[in-house]
């Protein structure tokens, strides 16, 4: 079994850096038609990355997973041929209508945006002919175990990274508030506005906190039940972070996963990585941390801020008149930055001057009370090791020095069995020492400085007898070394992957609403070849949000509040909520009604303004 390590590339330089880190695969933006609009990339750029990608045997999956309408679906087609010519191993797609389309002969994945959160939906996926499912983040473990026995899909499923509140795919609200979608690429994130809640009768419960807001997501403790699951890729999110993100969380990903390889488990890619940095994804961008659904449910959301919390470190212990201290063992730095929750829940911020032991000098003094837990969100000596190379990956690699009737070779075998051979044509002179003329060749070969190669031995089957100089010897080190890079990315060019056909057994629900977000008419077709009699369009094309559901989320605000209908809850409540009273949340003049769907424990928001 393979396992696939999947980073973040929000463009060339920081796909690359993914790979230096130890990703198996990328997933990048291409140029247009990505579910983010802010990271888009060129053909020539992705060309560049999947390059770089190939030589190491990691993949590339470009994302063209936005909901198309009638007069894009040529432009896309024609980007998707650039995208398959270039070498791209997958597209990750969200519209059907592609299915209808002359596509190349490229592997397709669904995307998170299809909902993929049941065996049935899976399977359909399945027999729409798609190679992967990329599950809902919602999916527990069991789940994820049901589908993998009911299918027979590529199973990929998040790790790490942001929350969208909404089932991915499902959201409405940014559309119907801005007329930005998200299954446009163009979120306008609602769910990190504050809200105020207020009863069905208008008593108020909660002013201006992040209601909708969760907490990021880390499964690193889930990774072994996750892949006992049947899950083989493992995302990180993260295509709009920063680039020591992307460093920190893939290299915190390569560790846990080389630690449960084992004699039935490889990575999915060639070459060891080394760091020149402990990673912890608590050092960099994160709104504190849960893991979801993947086992029981449990408080998620970020009431107080939609910002960076970082890493606690501590609480404050006296306060002078220019000067803190603050507990704890984690050294402090000139430039940090730290943040601390003031007395209206409200998170606020500082940057340090000066540092003393555990006492530091505030840029600017803040209104602070001793015991008040303090977090780093700017880890000032984390993030300037970031900024130099961090990572090497190197590829293991055995040389066999050889003479020929004319001359010598240099045969090169990688640790995937891919060859190169140099050759150099020269008299043979006789050594002088065998023993210094074997050490010279050994010695000259073996360095393989800032190339992607680690010489795992030299064999020299001249056994000394001939004297090479050290320049000849260099040049068909270089010369053998190009040759096996490129031949390195030859062998990795993915297969073609013919066209997907349906399966005859495959059978779309007889009616689908607005959700199933059609706004073209190849989508439309699919849907009916394949058994489907009534279709709502998508309300980016219609504008109906008449008594439409504007998020579908699992993530439960009564329960968070501790006032769960069924009586689940493990805390105590928030509020003084009778068991029958409605909930209203209003962000300015936009008010929008609660319904709890207790038997799928499922909350849906609609709209009252």
């Amino acid at each position: 079994m393979k396992l696939e390590l999947l980073s973040p590339a929000k463009n060339l330089e920081f796909g690359r850096e993914a790979v230096n880190h130890g990703a198996d695969a990328l997933y990048i933006g291409a140029p247009v038609f990505g579910a983010r609009a802010a990271a888009t990339n060129t053909i020539e750029d992705i060309e560049q990355l999947v390059n770089y990608a190939h030589l190491y045997g990691s993949k590339v999956f470009a994302t063209v997973n936005t909901i198309l309408f009638d007069n894009e679906l040529d432009d896309a087609v024609k980007m998707i041929r650039q995208l398959y010519n270039i070498g791209v191993d997958a597209l990750i797609v969200q519209d059907f209508g592609l299915l209808e389309c002359d596509l190349p002969p490229i592997e397709l994945h669904a995307s998170t945006q299809c909902h993929n959160n049941t065996p049935e939906r899976i399977k359909l996926m399945e027999q729409a002919g798609f190679k992967r499912a990329i599950l809902a983040r919602e999916t527990s473990t069991e789940e994820m175990k049901a589908i993998r026995e009911a299918t027979h899909v590529d199973l990929e499923a998040f790790v790490h990274g942001a929350l969208c509140v909404s089932y991915s795919g499902q959201c409405y609200m940014s559309q119907f508030l801005t007329g930005r979608s998200g299954n446009r690429g163009c979120c306008s994130q609602p769910c990190r506005s504050s809200y105020d809640l207020y009863t069905a009768d208008g008593r108020l419960l909660i002013k201006e906190k992040h209601l909708l807001s969760l907490k990021d997501f880390d499964a690193s403790k889930h990774i072994g039940s996750m892949i006992d699951a049947g899950i083989t890729s493992f995302k990180i999110e993260g295509r709009l972070k920063d680039l020591s993100y992307v460093k920190n969380i893939t290299a915190y990903y390569r560790q846990l996963l080389d630690n449960l390889m084992d004699e039935e488990r490889e990575p999915a890619s060639s070459g060891r990585c080394t760091f020149s940095f402990t990673p912890d994804p608590e050092r960099t961008f994160n709104r504190g941390y849960t893991d979801y659904f993947l086992k029981e449910r449990q408080p998620m959301a970020s009431f107080d801020t939609q910002k960076s919390i970082g890493k606690p470190i501590g609480e404050v212990t006296t306060i002078g008149r220019y000067t803190l201290s603050i507990s704890g063992a984690e050294p402090l730095a000139n430039g940090d930055g730290l943040c601390f929750f003031n007395n209206e829940g409200h998170l606020e911020g500082f940057n340090v001057n000066r540092v003393e032991g555990r006492t530091v000098t505030p840029n600017t003094m803040p209104t602070i009370k001793i015991g008040t837990k303090v977090w780093r969100n700017n880890d000032q000596q984390f993030e300037k090791q970031l900024e130099k190379p961090s990572a090497e990956r190197k590829i293991k690699v055995e040389m066999l020095f050889c003479a020929t009737r004319r001359g010598f070779t240099l045969d090169l075998k990688d640790e995937d069995g891919v060859t190169a051979t140099a050759g150099l044509k020269s008299e043979h002179m006789p050594a002088q020492s065998q023993i210094k003329s074997t050490n010279l060749i050994v010695k000259q070969l073996s360095k393989t400085g800032n190339t992607p190669f680690e010489i795992l031995k030299v064999v020299d089957a001249t056994e000394g007898q001939y004297f090479i100089p050290a320049l000849q010897l260099n040049d068909m080190r270089r010369r053998a070394i190009e040759i096996l890079i490129d031949n390195r990315i030859k062998h990795f060019r993915p297969e073609d992957t013919p066209k997907p056909l349906p399966s005859p057994t495959l059978q779309m629900p007889e009616s689908v609403d607005y959700r199933a977000n059609i706004v073209n008419q190849k989508a439309e077709t699919f849907y009916k070849k394949h058994g489907t009699k009534e279709i709502e369009r998508g309300v980016e094309q219609t504008g109906d949000y008449d008594g439409k559901i504007l998020m579908t989320t699992r993530y439960c605000l009564r329960y968070e509040l501790g006032c769960c209908l069924q009586g689940k809850n493990t805390h105590k409540p928030r509020v003084n909520l009778a068991h029958g009273e409605g909930l209203v949340l209003r962000n300015n003049d936009n008010r929008f009604r609660l319904e709890f769907d207790c038997k799928e424990c499922q909350m849906h928001i609609f709209s009252l303004s």
